[in-house]
């Protein structure tokens, strides 16, 4: 009896951490769309559901847009509002963050746009005054404790309620898009605890940033909202497609960025990127920036705090102190990934690894003691970098723009090159204090049990190394115009030198040397600074921090991440260079047991439970017999199970000695026999082979191109072994000299 004709709840689904097959779920996906495009034909009820069909995508992408752009406005207010909390309060209304509150004050002067009654500091409430040394004090103690409980509470909520919502989540949702399963970590659960800890890390001014993390909270909100669509919800290669575009979304909320983030997704993140998924990611992307601009968390009008604007041409010369960055940038991502890999791998082997919270609330007592002192240590990264990229105009109050004002006229919005006053000499003491306290903290910063993302501290690392750069060339430029590589271009009393723009240029090398992103690394940054003449600048640097960074270490941090958690991500951009052949790789070798198989027509219930409970199989070739070990085709281990309990609950006279078939037709059984079990629907039948003699190289570009679970190796139609993802990656650790065991998942 063929009960199987009807499908079974749970057949063709995966397992936790397990791959899944590519190849079977986009067959399943062309006969579910040749099945809803053939009865369309047949009834308008039909052609209706055909259409709603087609258009659920769309309808798919403007929910999670949305969701992703309100969620994102929602942590961009918050995360405002508390760090403001550390320094004071509102007493018009608790609810307004240190900005808001002196917008709505009467008795504000421009010079003191940040100073007024409404707003008190710890020192006001407490002690009634914020002069002395005893003020400072308790402001300084108030920061600390007020640091310390938003890290505790974030880690907190981390390790009791989603321990998958730590870290920044991308190499994570790199290794799922490329087909790997880790239930849970784009759940319920996950997303709401990683929207409110981001809030708190964020908050609690450790070295970390969010645009990270907002694209695993885009990716979770996809995940989601797929469930809610039959199409997504039963096909994990189409889920992953959505993924695809729900990183997009994340970008374009973390950067207001709506093209970047598809180039981002495209670039870093994605797997597998057809045509189809370009479009919707750009809608995705379009609606999620549309929901935020609605929104307006930054009440600038714009989706970033640090959007700024230049208007000074940039010079040839220029391209020799932007390259100087572009190398700085590479030479920080190499030195950055190599010591924080190190620290993260101390951490997963040593004792260190068991007390998160304790090494969070170390790092965050650190982080803010050595931050309060310093004025831009003291302020969010994400104001930092604002002011980093500012481009000083007359009414300036910064110290970075405390210039000696030696002129008479100047034209609107161009102010002349002018000698830096005390203001700036100190400001650049600060911020190579600064510059060291981000470089080092950073490294023991990401990879916490508290949501951390590395794009905001990278840049801020460049942005200030631009910056001290920038500054130095402007005032050399002033001091030394005549000398020969100014004079072509910069006369006295020109408006030669932005050092705005040498912060920009300085956080996009940092930013590429740390994650090896290239063109959407440039779409970003200028569609953040929405200059278009500085795309070469920009282009110069990311290119010479990644051939830098490169030459001292061939993975971004994302990928030696994913590598040091032993996910099975085969990188589609390394190259397999080695002369071995399939049968070096497949199982079983020499000397080893059979391979484990199940015959076409011979073997019991029991056989094949027997079988199940004695291997860890994922699956199992089915042959004609052992005798001949000619190849039927593969059937999955829980596709087995489930099938088997299944026809013991319906099927009348299943037992243990019922024969198991997987042919067309019955074999012949003796009288007075049990009910066979045919499971021929279960059977793949078109599994993928090589033959022994197949190079590695060729069977490594079929694992990545096609994304393959297995592949069985035959020698004139018989089966020899069987070779798994899991098989290749360690191939491939091993002819680098690194530990095939470090590949922990099936």
């Amino acid at each position: 009896m063929d009960f199987l004709e009807e499908p079974i709840p749970g057949v063709g689904t995966y397992d936790d951490f397990n791959t899944i097959d590519w190849v079977r779920e986009k067959s399943r996906d062309r006969d579910r769309h040749r099945e809803i495009t053939n009865k369309s034909k047949e009834s308008t009820w039909a052609l209706i559901h055909s259409v709603s069909d087609a258009f659920s995508g769309w309808l798919l992408m403007l929910l999670i847009g949305l969701l992703s752009g309100s969620l994102a406005g929602l942590i961009d207010i918050s995360a405002h509002w508390m760090t403001d909390l550390k320094e004071g309060i509102c007493t018009s209304g608790i609810w307004f963050n240190h900005e808001h509150c002196c917008w709505n004050s009467k008795h504000v002067t421009f010079e003191n746009r940040d100073k007024c009654p409404e707003w008190n500091s710890w020192s006001q409430l407490i002690i009634s005054t914020n002069e002395g040394a005893f003020a400072y004090i308790v402001n300084y103690f108030m920061y600390v404790l007020w640091a310390l409980l938003f890290a505790f509470l974030a880690v907190s909520l981390v390790k009791v309620f989603a321990p998958y919502a730590c870290g920044s989540g991308i190499p994570e949702i790199k290794t799922i898009l490329s087909g790997f399963i880790i239930r849970g970590y784009l759940g319920k659960w996950t997303l709401m605890i990683k929207t409110i800890t981001l809030v708190l890390a964020v908050s609690s001014g450790l070295s970390l940033g969010k645009e990270g993390p907002l694209v695993h909270v885009a990716c979770c909100c996809g995940n989601i909202l797929c469930h809610c669509f039959n199409k997504y919800r039963k096909n994990e290669a189409k889920r992953r497609e959505v993924l695809s575009a729900a990183a997009a979304a994340g970008v374009s909320v973390a950067f207001g960025a709506p093209i970047g983030g598809v180039l981002f997704s495209l670039e870093e993140v994605s797997y597998y990127f057809p045509l189809k998924t370009l479009w919707r990611s750009f809608f995705a992307a379009l609606v999620a920036a549309f929901t935020l601009r609605s929104i307006n968390p930054f009440g600038n009008s714009r989706l970033v705090l640090f959007y700024v604007e230049f208007h000074t041409p940039w010079h040839l010369f220029e391209l020799v102190p932007f390259i100087l960055l572009g190398i700085f940038g590479g030479l920080w991502g190499a030195l950055f990934i190599r010591t924080n890999i190190a620290w993260c791998r101390k951490r997963k082997t040593t004792q260190l690894g068991k007390y998160p919270v304790v090494e969070v609330l170390v790092v965050t007592a650190i982080t803010a003691i050595l931050a309060f002192p310093n004025e831009y240590t003291r302020v969010s990264t994400s104001e930092l970098i604002s002011e980093l990229f500012n481009d000083c105009g007359l009414l300036d109050s910064s110290k970075l723009c405390d210039y000696e004002n030696r002129f008479n006229t100047s034209k609107a919005g161009e102010l002349p090159d002018r000698p830096a006053g005390v203001g700036v000499y100190s400001a650049m003491w600060q911020l190579a204090l600064t510059l060291i306290l981000k470089i080092v903290i950073t490294i023991f910063t990401f990879g916490m049990k508290i949501p951390s993302g590395l794009f905001i501290p990278s840049m801020a690392v460049g942005a200030i190394a631009g910056r001290l750069l920038g500054v130095g060339m402007e005032q050399l430029a002033y001091y030394h115009h005549d000398w020969a590589i100014f004079n072509s271009w910069c006369s006295q009393g020109a408006d030669c030198i932005t050092p705005g723009l040498y912060a920009m240029v300085g956080a996009a090398a940092c930013l590429g040397g740390v994650t090896r992103m290239t063109v959407s690394l440039v779409v970003i940054m200028f569609e953040l600074t929405g200059g278009l003449e500085y795309i070469v600048p920009l282009m110069a640097a990311a290119m010479t921090s990644k051939w830098v960074a490169d030459a001292l270490g061939r993975e971004g941090i994302y990928d030696a991440h994913i590598r040091l958690n032993g996910y099975p991500f085969l990188e589609a951009k390394e190259e397999f260079a080695h002369k071995t052949l399939a049968m070096d790789v497949m199982k079983p070798r020499r000397n080893d047991p059979l391979l484990t198989v199940l015959t076409q027509d011979s073997m019991t219930v029991e056989d094949v439970e027997t079988i199940i409970s004695e291997t860890t199989y994922s699956g199992f070739p089915v042959v004609v017999s052992r005798e001949s070990q000619r190849l039927v085709g593969f059937v999955l281990r829980r596709d087995l199970i489930i099938s088997i309990e299944n026809a013991r609950k319906k099927q009348d006279g299943v037992v243990s000695t019922s024969i198991i078939y997987f042919t067309e037709h019955s074999p012949p059984v003796p009288p007075y026999t049990p009910p066979t079990l045919k499971l021929r629907n279960i059977l793949d039948l078109s599994p993928f082979t090589v033959t022994d003699l197949t190079p590695m190289e060729i069977v490594v570009d079929i694992f990545r191109k096609l994304g393959l679970r297995q592949c069985l190796v035959t020698h004139n139609g018989r089966l020899l072994g069987i070779i798994t993802k899991k098989d290749v990656l360690k191939h491939i650790a091993q002819m680098a000299n690194q530990d095939p065991d470090s590949i922990l998942f099936n």
